[in-house]
């Protein structure tokens, strides 16, 4: 079952609070996206942690509701 994009940008606020998130269904498909979140957080982290935090807060749904996600963070400047 595909996620949506509102579910899948409540579930990154959720788990980053202080979290801007933009969703862009890439194919409009239901199944292919691209997360741009800007978050505090993110400041002093690698990009790998950045992302980490990113999948933490969508917890087990990566690789099998969420199929395809194109993942782009950064800290506010």
């Amino acid at each position: 079952m595909a996620m949506d994009a509102v579910t899948i940008e409540q579930m990154i606020r959720e788990g980053i609070p202080d979290a801007t998130v933009r969703i862009e269904d890439l194919r409009g498909d239901g199944d292919h996206y691209a997360a741009y979140v800007e978050s505090p957080s993110f400041e002093g982290k690698t990009r790998v942690q950045q992302h980490q935090m990113v999948y933490g807060a969508l917890k087990d749904k990566m690789g099998g509701d969420l199929h395809a996600l194109a993942l782009q963070t950064s800290v506010p400047k």
